[in-house]
């Protein structure tokens, strides 16, 4: 053990203190179980922090010494145990290590030796519970991991010499890259070294990286962390009683693992994993490198110099501005998204028992299965043709049936839920429905017109939304006799998927309206932002800035490989052009088109983009014969207008023109630029109430990556928002470290 002492609640190692008064303390209760056939009990430790699964147990400094004391408790007791056992409070093990504790260190100076002391106490706890030291002797230790695993809770259960996992696990991961962090509490030697390397990346890189992609309990069985897979009920029963046949001798779970490849499969697993990471990153966040560095260590290295080498990175990045701008946007993520900002009193929200859908195409019928799956409530599709109302409908149940043939949902569920979605030739059906959202053609007068039906039959206090873009909410009620129950609810597609929506309010929306739609979303297990009713909200309206600034670097005659890769350095999700192509030109073009006309002076016109639609081109790329995707050169040819003729564009919005191409630089320069102005203005306007929302509101909506944390924080980070706006966004210390 290293040296640990307690001194009045707090912790030190090495002599740094690791008090941490606000923390949610995980408590390690001992009991103690006689097994049919085992000579000696098996200890039984229970992580428990005393909350419900709201509350998912996390590892502060107290909950890491409650462990070490739990394993005092066990070398102590008579008669000897014959094994250890740990698992978890109902629904869960543990979600690892408490994110708070880095941010409660008042000091800078502190945080680098604090983080290396709470991974060098980590590693103490977890290798005492999970070696099975007592004294002189060794018993072995079994992992029961009876639900949500992440992170530290994870490394707890690889310490043990085996694992059962329940198949009812919802969440099994390692998040720590997502957040700019690594497994530092032995997750990047012991996983590797028990599933390989190539499933080990997969697990802490491949996940992590694609938006922190979790694992079921029967995927993470798959891979081979778990030596046996136990149904949800009774599955502590169930547990103890594998527990008895492997001490019995009956079962020897280790004789399955598969033999792990070194040498060259290990070093082409790494080397795939860095390719990876630079297909994704662009080497702009350490925390994925110095993993990858980690896992090629766990090849050879002895277990103490991993270890160690697991402590150091962790002390290292705990001082990164990815990682407090990764722990910035969790904060807005775990919180902020879950009670959004000006919104009324809830208490004025109204029951919604019936929800109305207007169309049947695309949109309409996710919208149809969201409503129909998260509130399981009837909801009627109207469409004006037949044929489009039953193709609506088919496409609603063939979803259910995928949720259905997943699991996602029982056979009840998917028979009640089919059964409640219908579809009308009328709005007529419109009538016992408490919410109606329009999901129609993207044309003002076409959803007044619509609404207009809408009210004539509907109840006075049914709530009547629009899933517009971009068009104004204001103007779309503005000849209705009851405007004040009108909103906006823009979801992002794909509707299942994206957890953002833009709760719009109106010039007159009033606040029973608001309170309804705000407690819809949040039944829709969806992260609303409440915004003012100003051309194409927050979401697309920065992204549609940012495009027109790479496409008109095209216009200009930049390559399109060039800008469309300008960005790179940020490690986006995805590349513009690539953004370009899942938006859709068509719909691309109705938001530019709407923004110009509000904002001529920095919305340029969008006669690339009107001319790729007009040309039929859904993408800028196409695929090669040999499989491999190219730029379209006729898609290439739509979007170059002549550098003469589009800089005189340019200089006529007011935007300096240039004589040659700009370079991958300036197009950067100038989309960030262009972000923080748009921005400065969206703050003056009131679109939102404080510029974490316009924060949030890309994180969720537009896949900020977490490493950059908001993107206003970004922006002072880099000092762009000064350079354009001569103030910052956020005060210093906000996602950025301390000067």
């Amino acid at each position: 053990m290293s040296d640990r002492n307690v001194t009045n609640g707090g912790v030190t190692n090495g002599g740094v203190s690791l008090e941490y008064p606000d923390e949610v303390v995980t408590a390690a209760h001992v009991r103690y179980v006689t097994l049919p056939g085992v000579a000696g009990p098996v200890a039984l430790v229970t992580l428990d922090n005393g909350h419900d699964h709201t509350r998912p147990n996390t590892f502060g400094p107290a909950g890491l010494r409650q462990i070490l004391a739990a394993v005092d408790e066990i070398e102590a007791h008579e008669p000897p145990v014959a094994a250890i056992a740990v698992t978890g409070k109902p629904f869960i093990f543990a979600v690892g290590a408490d994110l708070e504790f880095r941010s409660s260190i008042p000091d800078a100076a502190q945080v680098r030796p604090a983080l290396e002391a709470l991974g060098r106490l980590g590693h103490d706890a977890f290798a005492r519970l999970g070696s099975g030291r007592l004294g002189d002797r060794r018993v072995p230790t079994f992992a029961l991991v009876n639900g949500a695993v992440l992170g530290g809770g994870l490394e707890l259960a690889l310490h043990c010499d085996y694992r059962a996992l329940s198949s009812g696990i919802p969440m099994l991961a390692f998040p720590e890259v997502f957040l700019g962090l690594v497994p530092a509490w032995g997750g990047t030697q012991l996983l590797p070294n028990l599933i390989g390397p190539a499933r080990a990346i997969r697990v802490i890189l491949d996940n992590a990286l694609s938006q922190n992609r979790m694992l079921t309990g029967p995927k993470a069985f798959e891979l081979g962390i778990g030596d046996v897979l136990l149904d949800p009920a009774d599955f502590l029963e169930e547990g103890l009683a594998w527990v008895g046949r492997v001490l019995r001798g009956e079962t020897d779970p280790a004789s399955s693992r598969a033999p792990i490849e070194r040498g060259t499969a290990w070093s082409d697993a790494v080397a795939a994993g860095r390719e990876l990471a630079d297909g994704r990153l662009n080497g702009a966040a350490p925390a994925a490198y110095r993993a990858l560095d980690l896992l090629a260590l766990a090849e050879t290295a002895e277990r103490a110099v991993g270890f160690e080498a697991e402590i150091q990175a962790l002390a290292d990045l705990s001082v990164s501005d990815e990682l407090v701008a990764s722990l910035y946007a969790f904060d807005l993520v775990q919180k902020r998204a879950r009670r959004p900002v000006g919104g009324p009193d809830p208490s004025l929200a109204r029951s919604v028992t019936k929800v109305g859908v207007v169309g049947a195409g695309l949109m309409a019928s996710q919208l149809a299965l969201v409503f129909a799956h998260r509130l399981e409530v009837p909801v009627v599709l109207t469409d004006l043709d037949q044929s489009r109302l039953d193709a609506g409908v088919a496409a609603v149940h063939r979803e259910i049936d995928s949720l259905l043939l997943r699991r996602r949902i029982s056979p009840d569920q998917a028979n009640r839920y089919k059964a409640n979605v219908t579809g009308s030739l009328t709005k007529d059906a419109f009538a016992d429905a408490d919410l109606v959202i329009e999901a129609v053609f993207e044309d003002l007068a076409v959803k007044q017109a619509v609404f207009t039906e809408i009210e004539a039959v509907v109840s006075p206090e049914a709530v009547l939304l629009t899933n517009t873009s971009a068009l104004s909410v204001t103007e779309m009620a503005a000849g209705l006799t009851h405007p004040e129950r009108v909103a906006g609810l823009h979801f992002f597609n794909p509707v299942a998927v994206l957890p953002l929506v833009e709760v719009v309010r109106a010039a007159r929306t009033d606040d029973a309206t608001v309170a309804t739609t705000l407690a819809v979303a949040k039944n829709l297990k969806k992260n609303a932002v409440l915004v003012a009713d100003q051309p194409a909200f927050v979401v697309n309206r920065l992204l549609t800035r940012f495009l027109g600034e790479v496409l008109a670097a095209a216009e200009l005659g930049t390559p399109l490989e060039e800008v469309d890769h300008a960005l790179d350095p940020l490690g986006l999700p995805m590349s513009p052009l690539t953004l370009l192509t899942l938006v859709g030109p068509p719909v691309a073009l109705h938001v530019a088109e709407t923004l110009h006309a509000a904002f001529p002076d920095r919305f340029r016109p969008p006669t690339s983009l009107a001319r790729m639609v007009e040309a039929g081109k859904g993408s800028v790329y196409t695929t090669a014969p040999d499989g491999s995707q190219i730029v379209d050169p006729e898609a290439a040819t739509v979007l170059r207008a002549a550098v003469a003729s589009s800089a005189g564009a340019a200089d006529a919005n007011g935007t300096a023109g240039a004589a040659a191409p700009p370079s991958a630089d300036e197009v950067r320069e100038a989309a960030l630029r262009a972000l923080a102005e748009e921005i400065h203005l969206m703050l003056a306007e009131k679109v939102v109430a404080e510029a974490p929302d316009i924060d949030l509101c890309m994180v969720l909506g537009a896949g900020w990556p977490f490493h950059l944390g908001g993107i206003t924080p970004y922006l002072d980070r880099t000092g762009i928002s000064e350079a354009v706006t001569a103030e910052r966004f956020t005060p210093p210390g906000v996602a950025t470290l301390p000067v």
